[in-house]
């Protein structure tokens, strides 16, 4: 008895490289777009920092900005205590009340 041979079926290129090409809009759009969208937030945050701002450091500490000078920071906390800050230190200007 005699079988026919089928040949395999013979995947384009294009065909191949769809999946993946699906892959990486899924992953820009999902990740990578949304992380640089809030890069640009905080940068514009930073720069829109005034002194007398209320802000929060990364390291949770709240004060008020007493000093601007360039990329440093100088906040001062209760009981008079200053501290300086690199400016990318702060993670949230809080929104005055009123």
């Amino acid at each position: 008895m005699i079988f026919a041979q089928t040949q395999p079926a013979q995947v384009s290129p294009l065909g191949a490289l769809l999946p993946l090409i699906l892959i990486f809009f899924i992953f820009y759009f999902l990740l990578i777009l949304p992380q640089q969208r809030k890069q640009k937030q905080h940068k514009k945050m930073l720069d829109e920092i005034k002194e007398g701002d209320k802000v929060i450091t990364i390291g949770g500490a709240m004060g008020t900005v007493n000093k601007l000078k360039d990329n440093i920071v100088t906040i001062e906390f209760k009981d008079g205590v200053k501290i300086d800050f690199v400016k990318s230190a702060i993670s949230q200007v809080m929104k005055s009340q009123g």
